[in-house]
């Protein structure tokens, strides 16, 4: 018997409160590949695909409809002509230009994408005509498959280990490759090199969406009733036994249940109906259907997740996991997770299924194509930093140098005690400052609207005689930050000198251990030159102390 470890802390029983935050745009820097992309790549990333054995692949396109790959390249599978890995993103020229609607990939790993033209491309893993392209050579380029689909829009795209599913605008499903299951449908157990319609009893209905297992298909038709086919070791096709199905055969147990979608995992089945309710299958070893055990199931199952309605239902075939959004934007997951058995749906943190396959999945792999909408949406921070010295929406303008700085008052009081009492009665909306420079008192301002301060070395010690005048010790905090990184052999006796003159402690002992470490250099600056007589008794004192001039 495996003992169940405690997976989350925390009481799930508590309210969630509900914000926004599940209509930000999603952070594919989740998935361990993209930190080998820098931050201006992953800004420009509008789809993305992560898969291989070992989540180590990754297809993404960008806001121009260009196409890069990125990993291991494992069978040439990223598409790019060779079998070289490479960790920078290269791009796919061979796709340039085309908009993806459907993509999925194999265990070997093949890949299989659908145009929003509804052209078929596929490439990768082809030992058992996976590709259909009628070879079993590994494709290296992306390679048009029109056998049989000449005439056909292709809208949906689905990938087992070893064979591919197609769906076409017209409710027609095409399979191929790997068939020793009977997983393309044909009725024998021969691995099918092209695309070849899958009938028998879905000849005259209309199939709405897709999906494969391991080595099973399901298709669901216009009706909400569900059709399956292929391997059944496992429950997997819901049909009550476990014997293969090499023809597409309906699933009786959900009479009168109206299904809209349908998820496969390596070995088991989700569904969901139209009622916002989820139905399970198949293997339960680590608890993948959610039903508080660890036993297969070869009938659908009810899923309890919560009383709200569940509009998202999440499941790869390359793992043990499972995931459902509730209408309500709350994220549950189930099954394998980093090792461990979640056997009942456990509430996450997150606002997306695709986080739960990032961060939970063994590999860490997506489920679907993944699509990042542009955010227009503002936080309260982002829109206060648009508006710094903006004089259309501004009450308040600081006159400094002959130049004006446009505020608000409000935030001014809000975020620093010094205008909190200054402001106070003052119905002034100009104030003159002659204290401080312009960039230092802009800076500061605009400290004030960002939490953060772009400047010199040098301006920082200004902001830094600032800070400490109005006491802001976070603001001190970040001008010792600037400064530090700043410093180098030209200023750091002026550095140095304006941290003692501000008392700021930790910039004065790091300023002096700088000019101690390169004190041939220093002292030959115009700075040291200059030095202030006191503080230039005091260097060579505190030098002489730590041993600067023995022999």
């Amino acid at each position: 018997m495996e003992e169940e470890l405690p997976l989350f802390s925390g009481d799930s029983g508590k309210p969630v409160q509900a914000t926004l935050s599940s209509l930000k745009m999603l952070d594919v820097g989740k998935w361990p590949i993209f930190s080998l992309c820098s931050e201006e790549e992953l800004q420009l990333i509008r789809q993305a695909c992560v898969f291989g054995s070992a989540g180590n692949e990754v297809l993404y396109t960008t806001v121009n409809d260009e196409i890069f790959v990125l990993g291991t390249n494992c069978c040439g599978c990223l598409g790019l002509g060779d079998v070289q890995s490479t960790i920078e993103p290269r791009r796919l020229d061979s796709l340039s230009g085309k908009k993806i609607a459907s993509l999925s990939y194999g265990s070997g790993p093949h890949i299989v994408l659908a145009t929003a033209e509804g052209e078929v491309f596929t490439w990768g893993h082809n030992a058992y005509s996976q590709l259909g392209n009628g070879t079993t050579n590994h494709g290296l380029v992306p390679c048009q498959i029109s056998t049989n689909l000449s005439n056909k829009q292709v809208i949906e795209v689905a990938c087992g280990s070893y064979h591919s599913l197609v769906l076409t605008s017209d409710g027609e499903v095409f399979a191929w490759g790997y068939n020793n299951s009977g997983q393309v449908g044909s009725g024998s157990t021969v691995n099918q090199p092209i695309p070849r319609r899958v009938t028998g009893c879905l000849q005259n209905k209309v199939v709405v969406t897709i999906a494969c297992g391991q080595m099973c298909c399901m298709a669901v038709v216009d009706t909400g009733e569900v059709y399956v086919w292929g391997y059944n070791g496992n429950g997997q096709l819901g049909l009550g036994s476990s014997g293969n199905q090499p023809t597409p055969c309906r699933v009786a147990a959900l009479q009168g249940i109206r299904v809209q979608r349908v998820a496969c995992g390596y070995a088991h089945t989700l569904v969901l109906t139209d009622e916002g309710q989820v139905y399970a299958w198949g293997a339960n070893s680590y608890g993948q259907l959610g039903t508080g055990n660890k036993s297969n199931q070869s009938y659908p199952t009810p899923v309890t997740v919560e009383k709200d309605r569940i509009i998202e239902i999440a499941a790869c075939h390359s793992t043990h996991t499972s995931a459902a959004k509730t209408q309500g934007g709350h994220v549950y997951m189930w099954g394998q997770c980093r090792g461990q058995s979640v056997i009942l749906p456990h509430l996450t943190h997150f606002s997306c299924t695709d986080d739960v396959f990032a961060c939970f999945a063994t590999p860490a792999v997506s489920w679907r194509l993944l699509s990042v909408e542009p955010d227009d949406h503002l936080t309260v921070a982002e829109s206060l930093k648009r508006e710094f010295d903006n004089p259309d929406t501004a009450d308040l303008k600081f006159l400094v140098d002959g130049k004006y700085i446009y505020a608000h008052k409000v935030l001014l009081k809000i975020r620093c005690e010094h205008f909190r009492s200054s402001l106070e009665d003052n119905e002034d909306d100009i104030v003159e400052m002659s204290e401080f420079s312009y960039p230092v008192y802009r800076a500061f301002l605009e400290y004030l609207y960002t939490d953060s301060i772009s400047l010199s070395p040098e301006e920082a010690v200004g902001l830094l005689d600032l800070a400490t005048f109005y006491r802001e010790n976070r603001l001190k905090k970040l001008c010792q930050q600037t400064i530090k990184q700043g410093i180098c052999e030209e200023n750091a006796i002026a550095l140095l000198s304006a941290a003692v003159k501000y008392e700021a402690q930790d910039l004065e002992e790091f300023c002096f251990r700088f000019c101690i470490n390169h004190l041939t250099v220093v002292t030959q600056t115009s700075g040291f030159a200059e030095m202030d007589h006191d503080l230039l008794k005091n260097f060579i004192s505190k030098a002489s102390r730590v041993g600067a001039f023995k022999n």
